[in-house]
């Protein structure tokens, strides 16, 4: 086997000086000590988003899949290479090493028509050098041996990729998958959350459930999780993926590290420093590129966001790319990519000791890859490359190590629910500028995931792109599961449904949004978990209460619902009928608003993409919302009901008495006190972030925005018909042809007032403009949730989605039995 021992590399080591620091980063002692196991491949294809490194079969870039890959020992001795599996048409990929290194976990998948599956590799006999190497080929055999090594298959679900195994301490595997099909609200692609699973494979359980990509498991001393997580809650998607940690039974998730850090969008693949509780590698990298970057030396206990806390990076001038919190969000364009400027590019790092550390990184030939050895001495001197490959990934001695401690933490499955409890929220960030007793109630909400996708047709604004269409400025869709009082002292305990990402909002006596989380957390079934505030303080230690909580000497409370059983929240159905069309279109309809400019149309016609007092609403700026909103953490009464003219309407009236005495003259009138439920809801609306559809499913993923229910050409022909720009921007007040038309009163469509009524291109725009009132009458697009009609591919993801949660809840049901299930 050949190759390359980089002795002289244009652009990373001049002079004799170079060749020295090459040569005693070559003669470490720790780098000579043991083997060093890595991947052969070449770097992964570029698509989008750092995540997205699969390429699942059935998905929209299966075809960007690049195979030829092996599994290799690198002898820094003697510069021999064994190859351990030779994969010639697909990609092994995440090495994990066991305790007492008898045994590799690796993710497989031995051509494009196949899936990742996690197999274990097991050394017989002999030594690892020594192994003969196994050929993986297309014929599927569950076990693969010769006299040296087995290798054999753990996890078989079609359909599914299975990727960075991690060994437990207690024989059990930790990995992630996709197992719950999901896919980034920004874009199509598929996500992953992490599982867990008994070493034979059987018995796989979901341990996480953020809506978007929970990877790279790596053990902490004290036996929990450290992990890395992208999600994001009515914020930015580009610089909302950080550390997170959990237990091997998936409680407790918690933010570890750059959950706030704008630059780098991504802190990715990170591992603790042996000996160590607060210092740790990761990578640094960008939203929008492969997963690679900068390799960052950080230290905790200085911070768990920003540049005060990183000691160090390679390359060393990545440290001035780092967000310092002096830059606000909105003025710095795209910031979460700015690791894209890092030279060369560096990924995979591993911990030798507290002090010298493997990663992958650029050798200076293009995207060739090779292994390098970095110091905090400031060593960063590339080892070797093969010359049969493109790059060496994963790179790791092959040395035992000491696990650390079981965590004997298990979940009920048998129950439902968790409960989850707060100490006192007035502590926390800028909490003390609440006043004590303005919390009155906690309200939970619940952020599902992203199920189906339009493939080109999506509705984009400086916030991102929506496939499809969801909202003026956010991604998510919401679910309201109830509210609990907050007792005096700011104590709160309450059941929540387990295994639900949620989200929690603490309200004031009017049931505005004071404070909220712009993230998410599950409870596990049976779990207790708990916080001392609101946005605390991770560092920080809070002196115990003087006396009890009160919440605390009772059982937790069940949430209250709001008005009927949780459902997805729809605009029109929970905000248009029973508020604005009840109370509003008497006067603020089309044809009622023209004498006067400032009041707006509050009619629930539908245009191309929502209807008309959304856009409305938003275009007048009558409510605050986040939208996708910043990195940083927000003070409380930032935004929401508390900062929207149109939640003081519905609280106080209209503040004109001529107006206010018509209005109760008709029957009409709307306040906190006549109309209690009417002002609510629009308030809650508001401080969920205004969302508009319930789901992303839709009866028209081929046309505009993948919601309008008239197709492009016919489109065309109306802009052409009534010489209406079809443009928008923003938000601002546009006459743009989108929100000019009506598809529930032809009509009366605004676009239509400057063509004679007895002239052809009138009739021919009506004729357009009523053939979408028939097709969104026939096929409802989305306002109502049980009212899609799923197109075939559409249909097909939900059978998918449903056929995985069955295969689960047996899963579920063995492991209660005491039984054993695996999913072959």
């Amino acid at each position: 086997m050949s190759f390359i021992l980089l002795s002289a590399l244009t652009g990373f080591a001049d002079g004799e000086a170079g060749n020295t620091k090459k040569k005693n980063a070559r003669n470490n002692p720790l780098l000579l000590e043991h083997p060093v196991l890595y991947v052969a491949r070449p770097q992964y294809n570029y698509d989008h988003h750092n995540t997205e490194t699969l390429f699942q079969t059935g998905e929209i870039n299966t075809k960007l899949f690049k195979g030829k890959s092996s599994l290799r020992l690198w002898n820094p001795k003697n510069n021999n290479i064994t190859v351990l599996l030779d994969v010639p048409e697909g990609i092994v990929r995440d090495p994990c090493l066991s305790f007492d290194a008898g045994k590799i976990l690796v993710s497989l998948r031995r051509n494009i028509r196949d899936d990742y599956h996690l197999y274990e590799l097991t050394l017989k006999t002999g030594g690892w050098l020594n192994a003969e190497k196994l050929t993986v080929t297309e014929k599927e055999k569950d076990i693969i041996e010769n006299r040296t090594l087995s290798l054999v298959q753990l996890t078989f679900l079609s359909g599914a990729s299975d990727i960075d195994p991690l060994y437990l301490p207690d024989g059990n595997i930790v990995f992630s998958s996709t197992r719950e099909p999901k896919y980034c609200m920004c874009n199509r692609h598929i996500m992953a959350n992490l599982y867990k699973m008994n070493g034979d494979g059987s018995n796989i359980q979901q341990i996480g459930k953020s809506t978007l990509f929970e990877g790279h498991a790596s053990l902490l001393p004290d036996g929990r999780i450290l992990y890395d997580r992208w999600e994001y809650v009515d914020r930015n998607f580009g610089d909302a993926q950080g550390l997170w940690t959990t237990t091997p039974e998936g409680f407790n998730h918690a933010v570890f590290w750059g959950n706030n850090t704008s630059s780098p969008g991504g802190v990715i693949d990170a591992r603790i420093l042996p000996g160590s509780s607060g210092e740790f590698l990761a990578v640094f990298t960008s939203t929008h590129d492969h997963p690679w970057g900068a390799v960052a030396l950080i230290d905790r206990q200085r911070g768990i966001d920003g540049k005060k806390a990183v000691l160090q990076t390679f390359p060393a001038d990545a440290l001035g790319l780092i967000d310092d919190g002096s830059k606000d969000h909105f003025t710095e364009s795209m910031r979460y990519d700015t690791f894209k400027k890092v030279s060369p590019k560096m990924e995979d790092p591993f911990p030798l000791s507290a002090d010298w550390f493997l990663a992958s990184g650029q050798t200076g030939e293009g995207n060739k890859i090779g292994i390098y050895l970095l110091g905090r001495d400031g060593t960063m001197e590339a080892v070797h490359t093969d010359s049969d490959y493109q790059g060496c990934f994963d790179p790791m001695p092959m040395k035992p190590a000491t696990p650390p401690p079981v965590n004997v933490q298990t979940a009920d499955l048998t129950k439902t629910e968790g409960d989850f409890y707060v100490t006192n929220v007035y502590e926390g960030f800028h909490m003390a500028d609440v006043p004590k007793g303005s919390v009155k109630f906690l309200r939970v909400v619940e952020s599902p995931e992203k199920r189906t996708w339009t493939q080109n047709r999506f509705w984009e604004n400086r916030h991102g792109q929506q496939f499809p269409g969801m909202s003026w400025t956010d991604f998510n869709n919401k679910r309201i599961l109830g509210t609990v009082p907050v007792e005096a002292d700011g104590s709160v305990r309450f059941t929540v449904p387990a295994d639900t990402w949620i989200y929690f909002q603490l309200l004031d006596e009017q049931g505005r949004m004071i404070q909220t989380m712009r993230s998410g957390i599950i409870i596990r079934p049976g779990e207790t978990n708990g916080c001392t505030g609101c946005h605390e303080d991770r560092l920080a230690t809070v002196p115990l209460p003087a006396a009890v909580p009160a919440a605390l000497t009772k059982p937790p409370q069940p949430l209250k619902e709001w008005y009927g059983k949780p459902r997805l929240f729809s605009y029109v159905e929970e905000v248009q009928k029973p508020v604005f069309d009840r109370y509003c279109v008497a006067c603020h309809d089309y044809g009622k608003t023209g004498d006067h400019p400032n009041m707006p149309n509050l009619a629930g016609d539908f245009n191309t993409i929502f209807n008309t007092s959304f856009v409305e609403i938003y275009q007048r700026h009558l409510i605050k919302t986040v939208g996708t909103g910043p990195h940083t953490k927000l003070k409380p009464y930032t935004w929401g009901a508390v900062q929207s003219k149109l939640a003081d309407v519905m609280l106080n009236g209209h503040g004109k008495k001529e107006i206010d005495e018509k209005r109760r003259e008709l029957g009409l009138y709307v306040d906190c006190k006549t109309q209690p439920e009417a002002a609510d809801r629009v308030i809650t609306w508001i401080d969920i972030n205004a969302p508009y559809y319930p789901v992303y499913a839709t009866s028209f993923p081929d046309n505009r925005f993948g919601r309008s229910p008239v197709s492009d050409a016919m489109w065309k022909r109306l802009a052409e018909l009534t010489r209406v720009k079809t443009g928008f921007t923003d938000g601002d007040k546009n006459r743009t042809l989108d929100w000019l038309v009506s598809f529930s009163r032809p009509e009366l469509s605004p676009c239509l007032e400057k063509l004679p009524k007895d002239s052809a291109e009138y009739q021919e725009a009506l004729t357009i403009l009523r053939e979408g009132k028939a097709s969104i009458e026939k096929y409802p697009r989305g306002e109502n949730a049980a009212a899609v009609v799923l197109p075939p591919r559409d249909a097909e993801q939900e059978a998918k989605y449903q056929r995985f949660r069955r295969l689960e809840e047996r899963m579920r049901q063995a492991i209660i039995s005491g039984t054993k299930l695996r999913d072959r």
